[in-house]
């Protein structure tokens, strides 16, 4: 919104201590010494009590103070446009700008934010998620606050800020004391959403809460009425004054003002008129004023109470069913009258396309309070059409037909459609669901209505996933012939299905539709996805048979599109459970990989190339899972989605350099991971995977108490997820309960992932070493099952051929075996982990054969693995037992019982 400066300044009465805080914040924004800072100073009060003059004046001093100023303001009507204010505050200052240039200034955010700020067009695509979005808001702000600091941010009327710009700014609104910002923003506290209520409690760097404006006493009153009529007024009649508009500034310069315009004698003895002129001001009183003005003029303040804030002249007469004199004509009556702003009609004569604003927001909400229902429709409905007509977009037409009566009509359905469209592809799922319900109860053509709720159910799909499976569900109800649209609906159902953990009914519902599909690629592609949701369901009841029939369809598969490609990762991941060979794990990976393999295609999920990526982790190809995920991580990032998918990137980056011995870098990426889990919620699956992979490894540097009370912390424990889960949370878990020494109960959750995932013929221990941590558990009561388990082990790593997985299971059978057996044993695992990634896996070994020997030289070898891992815990216990071999410790270590450094 452009800033224009008020040409008449008003006098602050009372309000000393609110201006001294802008004072402060804006010396301090603007101080050229290190103190310099920026801050967030938050005005609260009831309607009337000068919030938005409090705002100018501050606009002012920024000014004088050479900042920049972004403001804008919150509309009642424009409440349902999303980025309404987020568009106010930064389209001015990049307007003008060609799209090249806007490209360069915004780099890789443009295609995220420039829709949902208005600046261009959305892609064809998935849209960003709304996380994605806010990170990209984040950087625009911060980066125009740098280039143009110091800046002032002003805000009035946020609580009728749109949800989309008001939680953006609410989450931003922390980070403006470390940058070169003031923002201030003004609101009424008793409608202020639940999702800004960080302006209630921010106390921002100079310790300022909320400033709560008081109503003026009867002094300023006085001082304000004698102003506007002269000092002859006498004290009873300001008393009078000030009584009857309770201290309400606003009431009080209106009461004032038509004292002076009615030539009313300001003594004692007119006094009993001021109730009924503060009265004209207000509800019903106001709206009578207005009906004397004219059939016209009220039409044409009608109008512009439907339009809102900032309305152009010419649209507002369109939809009044006025001419242009005749708008002139009323917009001049409106000004005399105080009911359009004098201010705002010169802005529009000096600017064009400058827009129409009332007095003030309580004369805009009586007028339009004060519209009859049936007519107040009937004017959305115009201003809908004058909107399109204008060359708006359906956008700006949608708002108007949410309050329109449904009445059957295709041009609304096709509007709201295009208009939900353009703000889900924006990043604003929840403005698309209220457009696309709105259109399903016109209701559209009896051909389209399976279209508006399969788009109904992509635009829930975030925020009310019950809701989309029963808007799919409807939508398949429906009698309609179009396959590409049924397939899709079934396979954004199943997709929707397996997020909310329900992936047996994924399952269900795809296998229907196959029996029903006579094209053989749709029929393929829906195999394809069944084939995906029953690789995750941990609860699938016939996995062998699956997997053969996978083993079956993917070995005739050439690749030639991308379901067979699909399908063939599935192959990969499959075998790799499975315990298969790694050439034909790997074999099946490399069909996949033969040409590009995006990450983000539009209407597939993410999972397969994840599966592919990751079965080069399990097969000791460490780097190369690394390469694949940089590459999806990189397009994620495009894409704008930094929710759930990016939690997922990071968390599983952490796994792999887990598993390759990175573990100062596997934690940092895990607690990454982890906080972008916490914005999608607890318990999620991208939660699972986020836990579990910081406590392995939190394990792995020897912090378990850390660990517990991460686990506690995040209710990490029964039940566990249907989704299968990598690594598998209920084996952490019990991992987890072995540190701890609880072997017992640590047997127990081990000997029902054997129940849950042995049926299913998961049997790779490099996958899930379940049968090495109980062999572990129960080793101290019977050894001999501990052997077997081992051993078991052991044969099924060596049959898969991972040396990562083989130098693992070694290494616990000889923890379990004879002692005569154990040297051996370790020695082997040192051995074939000395030739694999398994950075910390070699250090275990290393450290258990130089204890098994009492050699320092191996001792020695353990502890600088063991350093490089920045496995503390190991790093400690392998630095006592070379001091008690009599070995020496490398230069730059510290003793074993004091702090270890770890390079």
């Amino acid at each position: 919104m452009t800033d224009r400066r008020t040409r008449k300044r008003r006098t602050m009465f009372e309000r000393d201590t609110e201006l001294t805080a802008v004072d402060e914040a804006l010396e301090q924004l603007t101080d050229p010494g290190p103190e310099a800072g920026g801050a967030l100073l938050a005005f609260s009060g009831p309607a009337g009590l000068g919030k938005t003059a409090l705002l100018g004046e501050v606009r002012r001093r920024a000014h004088s103070k050479a900042c920049t100023v972004l403001a804008a303001r919150g509309g009642e009507q424009e409440q349902s446009q999303p980025f309404h204010v987020a568009r106010q505050l930064i389209q001015p200052q990049l307007a003008g700008t060609s799209d090249e240039e806007l490209r360069s200034a915004l780099g890789s955010w443009y295609s995220i934010v420039g829709p949902a700020l208005g600046l261009c067009a959305a892609e064809q695509g998935a849209p960003p998620d709304p996380q994605g979005l806010r990170d990209g808001l984040d950087w625009v702000l911060t980066h125009l606050v740098v280039q143009r600091a110091p800046v002032a941010l002003v805000l009035d009327d946020a609580h009728w800020a749109d949800p989309e710009s008001l939680s953006w700014l609410a989450a931003f609104a922390p980070r403006a004391e470390h940058l070169p910002l003031l923002l201030v923003v003004a609101y009424r506290p008793d409608e202020l959403p639940s999702h800004a209520e960080a302006f209630r409690t921010l106390p921002g760097r100079a310790g300022h809460r909320p400033l709560s404006l008081a109503p003026l006493t009867a002094e300023a009153v006085s001082t304000l009425v004698r102003e506007a009529v002269g000092d002859h007024a006498d004290d009873a009649f300001c008393r009078e004054a000030w009584a009857v508009t309770t201290g309400n500034p606003f009431e009080a310069v209106e009461l004032a003002a038509k004292v002076r315009d009615k030539g009313l004698a300001p003594v004692e003895a007119s006094s009993p008129l001021l109730r009924d002129l503060a009265a004209a001001q207000r509800g019903s009183g106001l709206v009578a004023r207005l009906h004397s003005l004219g059939p016209s003029t009220v039409r044409f303040a009608w109008a512009c109470a439907v339009l809102g804030t900032d309305t152009p002249r010419e649209l507002a007469a369109r939809v009044a069913g006025l001419g242009t004199e005749e708008a002139v004509d009323a917009t001049g009556r409106l000004r005399d009258a105080r009911i359009l702003s004098a201010a705002a009609e010169e802005a529009a004569e000096e600017e064009e396309g400058a827009g129409l604003e009332f007095v003030h927001p309580l004369i805009a909400t009586a007028i339009y309070r004060g519209i009859p229902d049936a007519l107040r429709v009937a004017l959305h409905g115009k201003a809908a059409a004058a909107v399109v007509d204008a060359g708006l977009g359906p956008s700006a037409a949608a708002r108007h037909l949410l309050e329109t009566h449904p009445e059957n009509d295709p041009w609304v359905v096709r509007n709201l459609r295009e208009a939900a469209g353009e703000n889900l592809r924006a990043g604003a799922p929840e403005a698309a669901r209220r457009q696309l319900a709105r259109a399903l109860r016109e209701p559209p053509d009896f051909d389209e209505r399976a279209a508006v709720l399969y788009e109904l159910g992509c635009a829930s799909l975030l925020t009310e996933p019950a809701n989309t499976v029963n808007h799919l569900r409807a939508a398949l109800a429906e009698p309609f012939e179009d396959q590409a649209l049924r397939q899709g609906i079934v396979i954004r159902l199943a997709q929707v299905l397996s997020h909310s953990d329900r992936l047996a009914e994924a399952s269900e519902c795809l296998a229907r539709e196959i029996l029903h599909t006579q094209d053989l690629r749709g029929r393929l592609r829906l195999q394809s996805e069944q084939f995906m949701w029953d690789a995750f369901n941990a609860a699938e009841p016939d996995s062998p048979a699956r997997s053969r029939r996978l083993a079956k369809l993917a070995d005739r598969l050439t690749g030639r599109d991308l379901t067979e490609r699909y399908v063939i990762g599935l192959r990969a991941w499959d075998a790799c459970l499975r315990g298969e060979p790694v050439d034909v794990v790997l074999h099946h990976a490399g069909r996949v990989l033969e040409t590009g393999f995006s990450w983000a295609y539009e209407d597939r999920g993410f999972e397969v190339p994840v599966l592919v990526a990751m079965v080069h982790m399990y097969a000791d190809r460490p780097e190369r899972a690394e390469e694949l995920f940089e590459a999806g991580t990189a397009e994620f990032e495009r894409q704008g989605w930094r929710g759930a998918h990016l939690s997922f990137a990071y968390s599983l980056r952490a796994y792999i350099r887990y598993r390759r011995g990175l573990l100062v870098e596997a934690e940092e990426l895990a607690r990454a991971g982890l906080r972008l889990a916490e914005r999608v919620g607890r318990r999620t699956p991208v939660h699972w995977y986020a836990i579990a992979i910081l406590v392995t490894t939190l394990l792995a540097r020897g912090r378990v108490d850390e660990a517990w009370e991460l686990a506690r912390e995040h209710e990490y424990g029964e039940p566990f997820p249907a989704a299968v889960v990598f690594p598998d949370s209920q084996t952490v878990y019990a991992e987890l309960l072995l540190a701890r020494g609880q072997a017992k109960a640590a047997t127990a959750e081990l000997e029902a992932v054997d129940r849950r995932l042995s049926p299913r013929g998961i049997q790779n221990p490099s996958w899930c070493p379940w049968r090495l941590h109980l062999a572990r558990a129960v080793s101290a009561e019977d050894p001999a099952r501990a052997r077997e388990l081992a051993a078991d082990a052991v044969r099924r790593a060596r049959a898969f051929g991972a040396a990562s997985g083989i130098g693992q299971a070694l290494r616990v059978a000889a923890e379990v075996a004879s002692p005569q057996d154990r040297p051996g044993l370790l020695e082997e695992a040192v051995a074939v982990l000395s030739d694999s990634p398994a950075g910390y896996e070699l250090a275990l070994a290393l450290a258990a054969l130089g204890e098994e020997r009492g050699d320092p030289d191996v001792l020695l070898r353990a502890v600088l693995a063991a350093r490089e891992c920045g496995a503390d815990g190991l790093l400690r216990t392998a630095t006592t037992a070379l001091l008690q071999a009599g070995g020496v410790l490398p230069r730059g270590s510290a003793p074993a019982d004091g702090p270890t450094p770890v390079g």
